[in-house]
């Protein structure tokens, strides 16, 4: 029986037995800026020492990661702050700083993964490990690839305006469905606009906010959405897919995502939300959509059985435009290739004199370069999106460019 994409998307990835839920994780499917080098967390570590100065060094600061995998991010940082070597966050916890010594990092901070799947057996008992974003948050909350496994409806413009697309959640088959919802039809009209409506060229639609480098897939067909493992980001053709209803245009109606991420956002008392994820903007939306799959390091027709990931690039000028109507704030988007490079992560090879003086030090520089240079190509990695919500506090330096 066809069903909304959306109802199929949130059974296949969440329900019982579903891809995130069962077995041992994303990180066997597909490749992320997470799995792909320890500088990714390095260059978060940066950012939320920014933010803990911004907030004034709380007695607490949460760094709360949602779409957590199998908590791998939080493990990466948690190292990164010296905690999993030699020092516990619990004794550190039962020992309070004596005099005007302001506590540490490594003792503040509380790290908190947001996911449904079951605790990892491995995890360290310093992560929390949870189903729901938690509320009152001082510190960051993470996003790194969340948005994009959203669940949402797609759609098709025809002679009578936007329908869904219904989906057999066995087969992938699609079939045409009723007109959409005054909701969603208020959404696409906004931030999807139809064939008889030419792209805005308003880039910034929200004053104040920082944008530069964003960019868009804007191939049509079964482009790829996420790097399969030991991939890189590139369009591939659709052969294999199943049938779709014959349309000029097709649209994945963000307003889920949306909400999620204001959602998110209001858990936050102060400090910043961060959400990394390929996307597109309002005036170069892709015309047939992003949806696709990946199952074992190789992308897949968006079958939503269950077997696979299914998922499609995120509209982050919705998302940032919902966040910051909730945080009161400006928000900055950038490409995560200039992100990285304003925390440090800049991918350039070591000098060839430190060779000669050093070839230890030059093979290990030169191995660190090449892992940023896989977070920082524009044509990969880093082409996805930065999308960076203060609550409360400044954009500061590392943030705003």
């Amino acid at each position: 029986m066809s069903i909304l994409w959306r109802d199929a998307m949130s059974r296949a990835l969440y329900g019982p037995g579903g891809f995130f839920v069962a077995g041992t994780g994303p990180a066997d499917h597909f490749r992320t800026s997470v799995h792909a080098s320890p500088a990714f967390a390095t260059a978060l570590l940066r950012l939320v020492t920014e933010v803990d100065a911004a907030l004034g060094h709380p007695s607490r600061l949460d760094v709360v990661d949602v779409g957590a995998g199998r908590g791998e991010l939080l493990h990466a940082l948690l190292a990164s702050v010296g905690v999993a070597v030699g020092v516990s966050v619990r004794s550190l916890r039962d020992e309070p700083s004596s005099g005007t010594v302001r506590p540490s990092l490594a003792e503040r901070i509380r790290f908190t993964a947001v996911e449904y799947a079951d605790r990892p057996e491995d995890l360290p008992e310093e992560i929390n490990w949870t189903a729901e974003i938690p509320t009152e948050i001082t510190g960051v909350l993470l996003a790194t690839e969340w948005l994009d496994n959203v669940p949402l409806d797609v759609a098709v413009h025809t002679e009578d305006g936007w329908r869904y697309v219904l989906v057999d959640p066995k087969s992938g088959a699609e079939t045409l469905g009723d007109l959409v919802s005054p909701d969603d039809l208020d959404w696409l009209t906004e931030w999807w606009p139809s064939p008889a409506s030419p792209p805005s060229t308003d880039s910034d639609p929200d004053p104040g906010a920082t944008w530069s480098g964003a960019t868009s897939g804007s191939e049509s067909g079964f482009g790829a959405a996420r790097p399969a493992e030991g991939s890189s980001l590139t369009a591939r053709s659709r052969p294999g897919c199943p049938e779709t209803p014959h349309s000029d245009h097709r649209a994945e109606i963000g307003r889920p995502r949306d909400e999620a991420w204001a959602d998110a956002v209001s858990r936050i008392e102060r400090g910043m939300a961060v959400a990394v994820d390929y996307g597109h903007l309002r005036e170069s939306r892709p015309v047939d959509g992003t949806l696709t799959g990946y199952r074992g390091g190789r992308q897949v027709p968006p079958v939503p059985d269950g077997s696979s990931d299914v998922t499609a690039h995120v509209a982050m000028d919705s998302v940032a435009s919902a966040g910051a109507a909730v945080a009161r704030c400006a928000y900055s988007l950038v490409s995560q290739r200039e992100a990285l490079r304003a925390l440090g992560a800049d991918g350039g090879r070591p000098p060839l004199s430190l060779a000669g003086t050093d070839p230890a030090g030059y093979v290990r520089a030169l191995a660190a370069a090449s892992a940023v240079a896989e977070l920082t190509d524009p044509a990969g990695l880093g082409g996805h999106l930065w999308l960076r919500q203060p609550v409360g506090i400044p954009l500061g330096p590392a943030v705003a460019r």
